[in-house]
C-alpha cells in the first residue's frame, strides 16, 4: 500500500486473526486517511446527505408555518368538520380509532369549552373546561361502530349526527 505522507510503499504482514494489522499511523484497508478517518465511503455520503436534511428542514419548516392545523393532536385522516360561530369541531378516524377536538375561531381569553365523543352502544368521552385556544382531544374505540361528537364554545355549539357507520 502506498503510503502518501511518507512517500513510500508501505507492505503489510500477516493479519492476525480479528485484528487488521495496524501498526503507528496506518489505519483500515479502505477507510484512507491517516488516521482511519474520512474514507471514501464517507466523502461520498455528504454530497447525499446535506441536500436530504436541507430539503426535510424546509418542509417541516414551511408547512408549520403556513398553517396552523400542521400540528394537530389527534392521529388519523379527517372525517368531518363541523363549523359554528364561535369556532368548529373537528373528528379524526384512524384504523380502529375516533379522535375529536374543539378548536376556538380566534384564540385569547380563557371561556368555556367542552367536546364529547361517543362510539355507539358505548358510554361518552368528555372534555371541559375554560381553555384558550382548544378542548380535547378526546379519543374513543371505533373500530366498526358509529360515533357523534359535539362541542360547544362560549355558549355556540355543534354537533354531528351518527358519522363513519
Amino acid at each position: 500500500m502506498f503510503d502518501p505522507t511518507m512517500g513510500l510503499l508501505v507492505i503489510r504482514g500477516t493479519e492476525k486473526a480479528g485484528g487488521y494489522g495496524r501498526t503507528g499511523r496506518e489505519g483500515r484497508e479502505g477507510q484512507g486517511g491517516r488516521n482511519g478517518r474520512g474514507g471514501p465511503r464517507r466523502r461520498l455520503a455528504w454530497p447525499f446527505v446535506l441536500p436530504l436534511v436541507a430539503v426535510v428542514g424546509l418542509v417541516l419548516t414551511g408547512t408549520a408555518a403556513n398553517s396552523a392545523d400542521a400540528a394537530t393532536v389527534c392521529a388519523g385522516r379527517p372525517a368531518k368538520t363541523v363549523t359554528f360561530k364561535t369556532g368548529e369541531l373537528r373528528v379524526f378516524k384512524s384504523r380502529s380509532y375516533a379522535c375529536a377536538v374543539a378548536v376556538a375561531n380566534k384564540p385569547g381569553s380563557r371561556r368555556t369549552m367542552s367536546v364529547t365523543l361517543q362510539p355507539r352502544g358505548g358510554s361518552p368521552v368528555v372534555d371541559s373546561g375554560r381553555y384558550t385556544r382548544q378542548a380535547g382531544p378526546v379519543t374513543v374505540h371505533a373500530l366498526n361502530r358509529c360515533v357523534r361528537a359535539s362541542a360547544t364554545i362560549s355558549g355556540k355549539s355543534g354537533s354531528t349526527g351518527w358519522i363513519l357507520c
